[in-house]
């Protein structure tokens, strides 16, 4: 009945329209209601705690980074070095963006900001080459799912804080699987064109090469930055926040000189919005993760999987098939904030790995952004790119595919992902 109340509470809610952190809300209440607990001053302390979190410091600032490197020229040229290496190829630049993609994800960790960028410098360059436009988009948007992969990751930083797991470990943990899903995408893009008659640009002279990679070294040099400083403790995943976003608007000011003076407030406003929606859903959510622990909901759901609690795999298997649906009709975080607290005990339980069932849920939810018919970033590349929804998402279909199909072989083999977490966190 607990159950009942607080998923009825929720969809209703959201049925008639209201915004998912009021329905987070508006089902918190109801199961106050249920259980004999409404307190009003409950309620606001668990929303003030909810972002009241240093490690949460990391998701406005990652914002920013992401909002100053599309403003200030570094996503474009990194757009322009992988142009050099593999555009000449037939279906070139499905593989630019594919590179592309993989790049900025190491840059933002931003699924909705990766796909607004790709799609403004590359869709229009894949029309004109000849690619099938839906086809072109789908890529596009498929390649966005690695943002919340590849760290830094704002979808890692949210799950680490809400399930009390080390983020460092989730980004040294995430790299290799990013990169898989990237290598699907890769030879799923390469099996679909192979029949395409398209006419690729020129090979690039080496010395056009060396000027890419010579404008593009400051950019790149972030991420091995971040990661290194990571690697070897030289500060928290906040603070390479606040590093990513002090560097980014170094090189976009000093450097690229692409950001101007003029332009600062814009990028900061734009930042700072997009940073309040997060932070308010996750303030909103934290009343329900508190509400969801006195239910002992986390207890009930042992119960209904109780009969797969026996195989780790099937387990597994079943809480990815679970996040799969909920992912067609809830976008990413509020997914992690509600089912988070939800199945945290049920993977302990089952003595899963906390870091490797944090990694592929992360991955799940972040092929979720491309499942319709919620689909953020769908929306995104359809409003970016000037599409029609249904063209997008059936440009999709074989990428997506693609992706699901990697994340359950990991499921199947976890060396996939703790073998290499190992190897790198040391």
């Amino acid at each position: 009945m607990t159950i009942l109340i607080f998923v009825g509470s929720l969809l209703a809610a959201m049925a008639i329209g209201i915004p998912i952190a009021f329905a987070l809300l508006a089902s918190g209440v109801a199961l106050m209601w249920h259980l004999d607990l409404f307190d009003a001053q409950i309620l606001a302390q668990n929303l003030i705690g909810g972002a009241d979190s240093f490690p949460l410091l990391a998701v406005p600032f990652f914002m920013l980074a992401g909002e100053i490197m599309n403003v200030g020229g570094l996503s474009r040229r990194i757009v322009g070095l992988a142009l050099s290496l593999v555009g000449h190829v037939k279906g070139g630049l499905g593989y630019v963006t594919i590179m592309a993609g993989c790049l900025l994800s190491a840059l933002s960790g931003s699924a909705v900001a990766d796909a607004a960028a790709l799609t403004a410098l590359l869709l229009p360059m894949m029309v004109s080459a000849g690619h099938d436009k839906a086809r072109a988009g789908g890529l596009i948007a498929a390649v966005g799912v690695i943002g919340p992969v590849i760290p830094p990751s704002i979808g890692l930083v949210i799950f680490g804080v809400a399930a009390n797991v080390s983020i460092s470990r989730l980004f040294l943990a995430a790299i290799v699987p990013g990169l898989l899903i990237g290598g699907a995408l890769w030879f799923t893009w390469a099996w679909l064109v192979r029949r395409e008659k398209i006419v690729p640009p020129p090979r690039k002279s080496a010395r056009e090469i060396g000027q890419a990679a010579r404008e593009a070294f400051w950019a790149l040099l972030l991420p091995l930055i971040i990661l290194v400083g990571l690697r070897m403790g030289v500060f928290t995943p906040t603070e390479a926040a606040v590093v990513a976003a002090a560097y980014a608007l170094f090189v976009a000011t000093v450097i690229y000189r692409e950001l101007k003076l003029s332009q600062l407030r814009d990028v900061f406003v734009a930042a700072a919005k997009t940073s309040a929606i997060v932070m308010f859903l996750i303030a909103a959510a934290m009343v329900s993760a508190w509400l969801i622990t006195v239910a002992d909901l986390p207890g009930k759901v042992v119960g209904l999987l109780q009969p797969f609690m026996g195989s780790p795999i099937l387990l597994m298997v079943a809480i990815m098939v679970l996040v799969m649906v909920v992912g067609t009709a809830m976008d990413m975080t509020p997914t992690i904030l509600i089912l988070t607290p939800v199945l945290m005990p049920v993977v302990k339980a089952a003595g899963i790995d906390p870091v490797y069932f944090g990694v592929l849920f992360i991955i799940n939810n972040s092929i979720g952004l491309v499942t319709p018919p919620v689909g953020t970033v769908l929306n995104v590349v359809a409003g970016v790119g000037r599409m029609k929804m249904d063209d997008v998402t059936r440009g999709v279909v074989p990428f997506m595919v693609a992706e699901f199909a990697v994340m359950f072989l990991m499921v199947i083999f976890p060396q996939t992902v703790t073998w290499p977490a190992r190897l790198l966190h040391g």
